[in-house]
């Protein structure tokens, strides 16, 4: 583990001297910005650290933790970098590699709770997100958009149409996600192109909804770091989001955050975190920190700093208890740059009157060796039919099926 301590008095290209001492690859994730050079009492501090991988091994599987009554197993394995996950009525589960850049379907169809059968549907540089709506699969790159018609059958695709093809370019954050609204829009995450900077791009640092065509693409919030994960209550329609928070401003700061997503709001990236905490770098271009604060909407609850939350999930079906209905299940891929690593695991939102009350874990156990190695960093996960959630891990290439009772 390597830690880089800064007082906030230092210029940014100081900062990204000291920084060189670190890896370049652990260097160039962070994309530093350029600042100003008012000074802040604030210390910009950041430890390296990341568990090395080791195989996800009979043994190893056997440890991880459920809540008592689960079962978790594997539903398929060696499937390269395996990301987002969607699954239909039918239960044909869809996988992206973004890695491989491609869409991959998974069967299982002897209904034993393995996939048996898998088979390329797509190939499309840079795939990640996936959407459905009625017989027609989108997928989104880190630049475009596109749509396939699905074979209700055999779950196979038709050659993917272009729709859209001028998405903001990736930068540091370039696994787009996107799911249809309520309303019948396509809501589609847009990430930051770096760790904290003013961007000039307004599509940057967004959620974005457009026409299921692809047309009048609009911003509908902003200041959102990277809310890879998001989904509408099923009870009051309402959406929520979990947000990467900032790096760099050590191991408890920022905390990844659940916000309340309406249109039009700001939620306060890059200047402003948390409940009204200042970020020292950048100050903003106009006003002062408290004005660009009374104008940002806070987090409804915080989590782990860096523990870096992906799939969002709300559950609502009838195979996990009843307590279990309308709660959000969240994939958390693990930290990289803190002391004693968070994330790894799959944790579980609760959720009283319609708004989230506390978080906790769900499936651990990736963390192994005293947490010095790990052996998956979960990342999409989806609910089959019968009621079990699958999600992916996309170190080891492996798909885990969690279920109530044997």
């Amino acid at each position: 583990m390597r830690t880089v301590r800064l007082s906030g008095l230092l210029s940014g290209a100081l900062l990204v001297a000291a920084l060189v001492a670190c890896k370049q690859d652990e260097v160039n994730k962070v994309g530093i910005p350029e600042t100003n050079q008012d000074p802040t009492s604030a210390v910009v501090t950041g430890n390296v650290f990341e568990p090395a991988l080791v195989a996800a091994t009979a043994e190893r599987i056997s440890q991880l933790k459920v809540p008592t009554g689960f079962t978790i197993t594997k539903y398929a394995d060696q499937l390269g970098k395996p990301r987002q996950l969607l699954v239909t009525s039918a239960g044909h589960v869809y996988v992206t590699d973004r890695t491989a850049g491609t869409v991959m379907l998974l069967r299982d169809t002897n209904n034993d709770g393995v996939a048996d059968s898998k088979q390329t549907v797509a190939t499309l540089t840079q795939a990640h997100g996936l959407a459905m709506r009625g017989n027609q699969l989108y997928i989104v790159t880190d630049r475009r958009l596109y749509v396939a018609d699905m074979n209700t059958t055999d779950g196979t695709l038709s050659q993917p149409r272009l729709l859209v093809d001028n998405l903001p370019d990736a930068g540091q954050h370039p696994n787009k996600t996107m799911a249809f609204g309520p309303d019948g829009l396509l809501y589609l995450s847009i990430g930051s192109t770096c760790n904290a900077c003013i961007e000039p791009n307004p599509e940057h640092a967004t959620i974005v909804r457009l026409n299921p065509d692809g047309t009048n693409r609009t911003v509908f919030a902003k200041g959102l770091r990277n809310t890879i994960g998001f989904g509408w209550h099923p009870q009051t329609g309402e959406l929520f989001g979990f947000d990467h928070g900032i790096d760099w401003l050590g191991d408890e700061e920022q905390g990844e955050e659940i916000n309340l997503i309406k249109q039009g709001a700001d939620y306060g990236w890059p200047h402003i975190y948390g409940k009204s905490k200042y970020n020292p770098r950048p100050r903003p271009a106009e006003g002062t920190y408290a004005e660009y604060a009374a104008k940002s909407t806070e987090p409804l609850l915080e989590y782990e700093a860096h523990a870096a939350p992906l799939a969002w999930q709300f559950y609502t079906k009838s195979q996990f208890p009843a307590e279990y209905q309308n709660d959000a299940f969240v994939t958390m891929r693990g930290s990289w740059n803190r002391t004693k690593p968070s994330g790894y695991k799959v944790v579980r939102v609760h959720f009283e009157n319609g708004k989230p009350t506390r978080v906790d874990d769900f499936v651990t156990g990736f963390l192994v060796d005293n947490n010095r190695a790990q052996f998956g960093r979960p990342v999409g996960l989806a609910t089959l039919p019968d009621g079990s959630i699958i999600f992916s891990e996309d170190n080891n290439g492996v798909i885990y099926r969690v279920k109530y009772g044997q």
